[in-house]
């Protein structure tokens, strides 16, 4: 499923077809499609090079917009702050270009992709500023923005800016809940263990209905039971179809326990893509594989409960990016379409 640009469209009519076309609302077209077409729809998301060292930043940006000329339903940023850990075994000294800034950049340049974040990690980062910081991007992209967030796993970047490793959990789920509080509320107020304000104005709000989507990101079962009690998606990178079906139908139950309807948590999987000639047969990277393989993962992804499928390429070859773009988009697109 594509959105596109309207000609002469009113903002919050842009802002409306944006949302639509994300699977976060209907539009009227939609609404006129069957329930099965539209359950069946599966959205692709590309995920930028920023944090592979490619020397030119334009790089990087001419890469999202192809991915939106090519048909791409959205693209994503990742997210680190000091060349760390298995950062720096990667990179040394080469660039990782920040993540918001990178997304904004690539908002400015695009004109319907969505534009998210995958994903931003809580504890690196002050709430309210953050809070803030999305919010504007929403406002000034007519509402394309998916919040993909998680809660870090280097301890030494924790350590180097200063956040507490030990409740790096609980620190999320204050974040998530004070931004929710600052979008949502005319007048904001917050009482918790990191943080206390209020009441306060904050502008602006978000213009989707709702506010920023907030996917969680993470396998494990604190991840899990994040989702079900604050999430309006789940963000799992990599797995088997097997597992991430498993673990989505467990996070369903919970929402359900948290009185929650588990059909407003949505399935938005990361993969690495890569398009071969020769099988891959290898159930934990279901998107690496012929364009039969790809097909039948993307079948079974859709089975498990997906509603899109985030696309990364791991490697600073600007020329190979775009031949696995190139190949996804001819040779597997068109047998899911068909």
């Amino acid at each position: 499923m594509v959105s596109s640009v309207i000609a002469g469209a009113t903002r919050s009519e842009q802002v409306e077809a944006n949302a639509a076309a994300a699977g976060w609302m209907l539009s009227n077209d939609e609404l006129g499609r069957s329930e099965r077409e539209l359950e069946r729809a599966m959205k692709f998301g590309y995920v930028t090079p920023q944090n592979w060292g490619l020397s030119s930043p334009q790089d990087v940006t001419d890469l999202a917009i192809r991915a939106e000329q090519m048909g791409f339903d959205s693209v994503w940023v990742n997210h680190h702050i000091l060349n760390l850990g298995y950062i720096y075994d990667r990179l040394e000294g080469r660039p990782y270009y920040d993540a918001l800034t990178t997304l904004t950049w690539i908002g400015a340049l695009t004109e319907r992709v969505r534009l998210g974040t995958t994903v931003l990690v809580l504890p690196y980062l002050n709430p309210i500023v953050l809070a803030k910081s999305v919010a504007t991007l929403d406002a000034m992209s007519g509402g394309r923005v998916t919040l993909g967030v998680g809660v870090g796993m280097l301890r030494e970047e924790n350590e180097a800016l200063g956040s507490d490793f030990a409740t790096r959990g609980a620190y999320s789920d204050e974040s998530i809940r004070i931004m929710r509080e600052l979008w949502g509320a005319e007048d904001a107020s917050y009482s918790g263990r990191f943080f206390e304000f209020g009441p306060v104005k904050f502008s602006p709000k978000p213009v989707q209905p709702g506010g920023v989507p907030i996917l969680i990101g993470g396998m494990s079962r604190a991840a899990m039971r994040r989702c079900a009690r604050l999430g309006d998606g789940w963000h799992p990178n990599g797995g088997s179809v097997e597992r991430i079906g498993e673990r989505f139908a467990e996070i369903r139950r919970m929402a359900d326990g948290h009185g929650r309807d588990p059909d407003d948590i949505r399935l938005v999987v990361r993969c690495e893509l890569d398009v071969l000639d020769a099988e891959s047969g290898d159930p934990a990277t279901p998107m690496i594989g012929t364009p039969d393989e790809l097909a039948r993962s993307i079948e079974a992804l859709r089975d498990a409960g997906a509603s899109e499928i985030v696309l990364g390429i791991s490697t600073s070859n600007v020329e190979r990016i775009r031949r696995i773009q190139d190949a996804f988009v001819e040779r597997v697109i068109p047998m899911e379409s068909g």
